[in-house]
């Protein structure tokens, strides 16, 4: 297992990164789910998450939801602004949640010309 597939197994560094390029992240989180923010940020995570039909399409709904699903989110096409810090916060605490039950959960946003004000999941060359 290499140094990214360790990270991500880790729930201590559970939280809410960037990275350039995609196919390192899914290469070290092969069933890393992909959500795709061109669309409008709910319907986007309850298509690629397969919510349940009781997703009400709002930020606690969308919390309630990312508490039961632990693991890697690739999210695409995040567009600076008010929605884009509302969802790092739901992020981080979903994230915070998932690191107090000992379980991995890491939201890392591609972000190829580094835009994002966030953590770098890994040091790229």
């Amino acid at each position: 297992m290499g140094k990214l597939s360790e990270r991500l197994n880790d729930p201590a560094r559970s939280g809410v990164y960037r990275a350039t390029d995609a196919s390192v992240v899914r290469s070290a989180a092969p069933r890393a789910a992909e959500v795709d923010l061109a669309r409008p940020v709910f319907e986007a995570f309850a298509s690629a998450l397969s919510f349940p039909d009781w997703f009400g399409h709002n930020w606690d709904a969308l919390e309630d939801c990312l508490t039961e699903k632990s693991g890697v989110l690739l999210l695409h096409n995040a567009r600076q602004g008010d929605e884009l810090a509302l969802l790092v916060d739901v992020l981080a605490a979903v994230a915070e949640y998932w690191r107090d039950e000992g379980e991995p959960f890491f939201a890392v946003f591609v972000d190829p010309e580094r835009r994002l004000a966030l953590p770098d999941l890994f040091r790229e060359a």
